[in-house]
Protein backbone atom coordinates (compact mmCIF):
# COMPACT_ATOMS: atom_id res chain seq x y z
CA UNK A 1 0.00 0.00 0.00
CA UNK A 2 1.36 3.39 -0.99
CA UNK A 3 1.89 5.75 1.91
CA UNK A 4 2.69 9.45 1.78
CA UNK A 5 5.76 10.53 3.73
CA UNK A 6 6.58 14.16 4.48
CA UNK A 7 10.01 15.54 5.32
CA UNK A 8 11.78 18.85 5.66
CA UNK A 9 10.10 20.36 8.69
CA UNK A 10 12.00 22.02 11.49
CA UNK A 11 12.62 25.18 13.46
CA UNK A 12 13.20 28.40 11.54
CA UNK A 13 13.35 32.08 12.49
CA UNK A 14 10.71 34.52 11.25
CA UNK A 15 11.54 35.58 7.71
CA UNK A 16 13.33 32.33 7.02
CA UNK A 17 12.60 29.56 4.53
CA UNK A 18 11.92 25.85 4.56
CA UNK A 19 11.24 23.33 1.84
CA UNK A 20 8.90 20.44 2.55
CA UNK A 21 8.85 17.29 0.48
CA UNK A 22 6.36 14.47 0.11
CA UNK A 23 7.19 11.12 -1.40
CA UNK A 24 5.29 7.90 -1.85
CA UNK A 25 6.56 4.98 0.15
CA UNK A 26 5.90 1.61 -1.42
CA UNK A 27 4.97 2.88 -4.85
CA UNK A 28 4.30 5.99 -6.89
CA UNK A 29 1.78 8.78 -6.72
CA UNK A 30 -1.42 7.89 -8.47
CA UNK A 31 -3.36 10.92 -7.40
CA UNK A 32 -4.65 13.54 -9.79
CA UNK A 33 -4.53 16.30 -7.21
CA UNK A 34 -1.86 16.66 -4.53
CA UNK A 35 -1.99 19.20 -1.77
CA UNK A 36 -0.68 20.49 1.51
CA UNK A 37 -2.70 21.15 4.63
CA UNK A 38 -1.61 22.34 8.04
CA UNK A 39 -2.87 22.19 11.58
CA UNK A 40 -1.78 24.63 14.24
CA UNK A 41 -2.16 23.85 17.95
CA UNK A 42 -5.77 24.20 19.04
CA UNK A 43 -6.99 24.85 15.50
CA UNK A 44 -8.63 22.82 12.78
CA UNK A 45 -6.62 21.52 9.87
CA UNK A 46 -6.64 24.01 7.01
CA UNK A 47 -5.86 24.00 3.31
CA UNK A 48 -2.53 25.49 2.24
CA UNK A 49 -1.96 24.73 -1.45
CA UNK A 50 -2.70 22.16 -4.13
CA UNK A 51 -1.48 21.18 -7.57
CA UNK A 52 -3.06 19.28 -10.41
CA UNK A 53 -0.40 16.70 -11.17
CA UNK A 54 -0.75 16.54 -14.96
CA UNK A 55 -1.22 20.22 -15.81
CA UNK A 56 0.67 21.68 -12.78
CA UNK A 57 -2.20 24.07 -12.19
CA UNK A 58 -1.86 25.41 -8.65
CA UNK A 59 -4.06 27.06 -6.05
CA UNK A 60 -3.12 28.70 -2.74
CA UNK A 61 -4.86 29.76 0.41
CA UNK A 62 -4.81 33.53 0.85
CA UNK A 63 -2.52 33.55 3.92
CA UNK A 64 0.32 31.91 1.96
CA UNK A 65 -0.08 33.48 -1.48
CA UNK A 66 3.13 35.03 -2.69
CA UNK A 67 5.18 33.28 0.01
CA UNK A 68 4.67 29.56 -0.62
CA UNK A 69 5.15 27.64 -3.84
CA UNK A 70 3.86 24.15 -4.47
CA UNK A 71 5.51 22.07 -7.15
CA UNK A 72 5.97 18.51 -8.28
CA UNK A 73 8.76 16.53 -9.84
CA UNK A 74 7.18 13.84 -11.95
CA UNK A 75 10.43 11.97 -12.59
CA UNK A 76 11.33 11.92 -8.91
CA UNK A 77 7.72 11.36 -7.89
CA UNK A 78 7.99 14.10 -5.32
CA UNK A 79 5.69 16.87 -4.17
CA UNK A 80 7.29 19.96 -2.66
CA UNK A 81 6.29 23.08 -0.77
CA UNK A 82 8.77 25.93 -0.77
CA UNK A 83 7.97 28.25 2.11
CA UNK A 84 9.54 31.70 2.20
CA UNK A 85 9.11 34.72 4.46
CA UNK A 86 7.84 32.46 7.19
CA UNK A 87 5.83 33.94 10.04
CA UNK A 88 5.07 32.63 13.54
CA UNK A 89 1.49 32.08 12.35
CA UNK A 90 2.83 29.47 9.91
CA UNK A 91 3.75 27.24 12.84
CA UNK A 92 1.84 24.00 12.40
CA UNK A 93 2.06 20.35 11.46
CA UNK A 94 2.06 20.20 7.68
CA UNK A 95 0.38 17.30 5.90
CA UNK A 96 0.70 16.03 2.38
CA UNK A 97 -2.57 14.81 0.84
CA UNK A 98 -3.70 13.24 -2.40
CA UNK A 99 -6.99 12.96 -4.24
CA UNK A 100 -7.59 10.30 -6.88
CA UNK A 101 -10.55 8.26 -7.95
CA UNK A 102 -11.53 10.39 -10.92
CA UNK A 103 -11.22 13.69 -9.11
CA UNK A 104 -9.60 16.33 -11.31
CA UNK A 105 -10.62 19.62 -9.74
CA UNK A 106 -8.60 21.37 -7.07
CA UNK A 107 -10.68 21.57 -3.92
CA UNK A 108 -9.80 22.91 -0.51
CA UNK A 109 -11.81 20.72 1.84
CA UNK A 110 -10.27 17.79 3.68
CA UNK A 111 -12.81 15.14 2.72
CA UNK A 112 -11.90 15.55 -0.95
CA UNK A 113 -8.49 14.03 -0.27
CA UNK A 114 -8.26 10.29 0.34
CA UNK A 115 -4.57 9.81 1.13
CA UNK A 116 -2.69 11.53 3.91
CA UNK A 117 0.81 11.54 5.31
CA UNK A 118 1.73 11.56 8.98
CA UNK A 119 2.75 15.21 8.98
CA UNK A 120 5.92 17.17 9.61
CA UNK A 121 6.30 19.89 12.23
CA UNK A 122 7.18 23.42 11.18
CA UNK A 123 7.97 25.88 13.94
CA UNK A 124 8.63 29.54 13.21
CA UNK A 125 10.11 31.24 16.23
CA UNK A 126 12.98 33.49 17.24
Amino acid sequence: QVQLVESGGGLVQPGGSLRLSCTASGGTFSKNIMGWFRQAPGKEREFVAAIRWITTTTYYADPVKGRFTISRDNAANTLSLQMNSLKPDDTAVYYCAGAGGGRYRIETYEAYYDSWGQGTQVTVSS
